[in-house]
């Protein structure tokens, strides 16, 4: 079964940074959209960042020049780089496939807060 593996988070002050990272198994990875999902306190889990196969990324509007996903498919993984933070993106973070959802893993919790 595929699992997703999510690690990295923590609490920060705004304008601080974060590297998120998500190992996901299965020998087919490569093939895959993938993406980092945000689900925040009394709200709906939604997409931040997605990346395809080759390579090409979409973003939220509200993390645009923020937020880079990138991938490296040799190891399964998939990242997630967060700049200049704000209080709004305090969330739990998860990462899946961007064209199918699997099953959730755990989320890795983002608290920026000064």
């Amino acid at each position: 079964q595929v699992q997703f593996v999510e690690s990295g988070g923590g609490l920060v002050q705004p304008g601080g940074s974060l590297r998120l990272s998500c190992a996901a198994s299965g020998r087919i990875f490569s093939i895959y959209s993938m993406a980092w999902y945000q689900q925040a306190p009394g709200k709906q889990r939604e997409l931040v960042a997605r990346i395809t196969n080759g390579g090409s990324t979409n973003y939220a509007d509200s993390v645009k020049g923020r937020f880079t996903i990138s991938r490296d498919n040799a190891k399964n993984m998939v990242y997630l780089q967060m700049n200049n933070l704000k209080p709004e993106d305090t969330a739990v973070y998860y990462c899946n496939r961007g064209d199918r959802i699997l099953s959730w893993g755990q989320g890795t919790q983002v608290t920026v807060s000064s």
